[in-house]
């Protein structure tokens, strides 16, 4: 853990016990007349932080899990401001260390400027330009902040956090739109910009990180359109990007000459709400090719299929329970893995291609500003572990992962 986390990760804990004063005070100076005039004309600024303690039975998850790691740390401050009610502007900087993947090095999450071109009570019609917040499935826009998941990961085989920051944004121009009828809402983004790419990817797409380097190739091009019924109960969606890679080799000691990978990411959701339920399925494609990397690149065409089914209940206003079932796989058309570890003469076993996993949750929210939750996880395989913290020669087929996280934001 780098000493910023180290430190961020005390601070956290000295701060909750204080937290009623804290939130007292915080009140008391947003009663004064300099946030109110901030705030009429239209200025937020808000903030979150989460520790996350991590125990595995086998194979490391975010840090060394099998001793128990608490390396998944994410502190994020956003702001916005609204200059009048056509232009809107938003921005979020992130810290955040989860072992091998990210060492708590700030970045920018998303930052962009909003432009209304239509607004009625019906109508919203807008483009966004910046770095902007994927609309991928359910979640995906909100998955930045610990209070918005449904659980403390997300179900992987869909969410990858192993490539959290391809997945999370992209930096372009986005057009939005929204229209409400008698039988229901429907809303439209189309865009396309260039990928957030860093060193996760290569080990992604590459198994490692070597001489050479990988990025964005060209436009990557997004696009949702959603359902919701006039009561807003059941949500139906169909959302994609499509993007292409490029990989400049870097010199003779490289493995891989200069190649690129092709990947159309597609994922349709489906959510229904009650007054105690909401039941969340999700299926996504993610076809992808390899072309011109050379013979040390067991792989060509891939069609990864991922899919879950979740349930979650409200047993009070402030405590909730979770089941999921989910599954994972690299190549649909061969679940079992063998295929594609024979293509790494048996390096890579089967099991790393694939995987099935039951997670049960719990979370409660004593107050608006605090969350504690609790995840435990059962999975068969390895398909949603990261090979830049795990070696596949050591990976365990069947493991555990139990975890606990402190949340709070202001």
């Amino acid at each position: 853990m780098s000493r910023l986390t180290h430190g961020l990760a005390w601070a956290l804990l000295a701060f909750v016990p204080s937290l009623g004063v804290t939130f007292s005070s915080t009140t008391a100076a947003d009663d004064s007349p300099f946030w109110e005039k901030l705030q009429e004309k239209g200025f937020q600024i808000h903030g979150f932080a989460s520790l996350t303690g991590v125990k595995t039975s086998a194979n490391r998850f975010y840090g060394n899990s099998p001793d128990g790691s608490w390396d998944d740390i994410e502190v994020g401050l956003n702001v916005s401001y609204r200059f009048n009610p056509r232009v809107f502007v938003a921005g979020q900087v992130i810290s955040r260390q989860a072992g091998d993947m990210y060492d708590g090095t700030p970045s920018l999450d998303y930052g962009l400027i909003d432009l209304s071109l239509v607004k009625t009570a019906d109508q919203d019609l807008g483009v966004r330009l910046g770095r902007l917040k994927n609309p991928l499935g359910l979640y995906n826009e909100t998955r930045d902040v610990p209070f918005t998941r449904p659980s403390i990961f997300l179900p992987q085989v869909v969410y990858f956090d192993k490539a959290r920051n391809l997945l999370l944004s992209t930096d372009g121009l986005m057009l939005h739109g929204e229209q409400a009828t008698a039988h229901g809402t429907y809303a439209l983004v189309l865009g396309g910009g260039q990928a957030v790419t860093d060193e996760n990817l290569e080990w992604v797409f590459l198994g490692g990180d070597g001489p050479g380097k990988l990025g964005p190739h060209g436009l990557s091009l997004i696009g949702s359109l959603w359902y919701a019924t006039p009561d807003e109960r059941l949500r139906l969606g169909l959302s994609g990007v499509d993007s292409t890679f490029s990989y400049e080799a870097g010199g003779p000691e490289d493995s891989y000459t200069s190649g690129q990978t092709h990947t159309t990411y597609l994922i349709l959701s489906a959510q229904y709400n009650t007054e105690l339920w909401t039941f969340s399925s999700e299926y996504a494609r993610l076809p992808m090719q390899y072309r011109d990397y050379g013979p040390y690149l067991p792989y060509s065409d891939l069609d990864g299929e991922g899919y879950y089914f979740q349930a979650a209940y409200r047993f009070r206003p402030d405590l909730e329970g979770l089941l999921r079932y989910e599954e994972g796989f690299t190549d649909r058309g061969g679940r079992d893995g063998q295929a594609l570890s024979d293509q790494t003469g048996g390096y890579v076993p089967p099991f790393d291609f694939y995987a099935h996993a039951w997670t049960a949750g719990l979370t409660w929210t004593p107050n608006a500003h605090v969350m504690l939750r609790a995840q435990y996880s059962r999975t068969n395989g390895t398909y949603t572990l990261s090979v830049r913290e795990n070696d596949p020669a050591d990976l365990i087929k069947d493991w555990d992962l139990f975890a606990l996280q402190i949340a709070v934001r202001f």
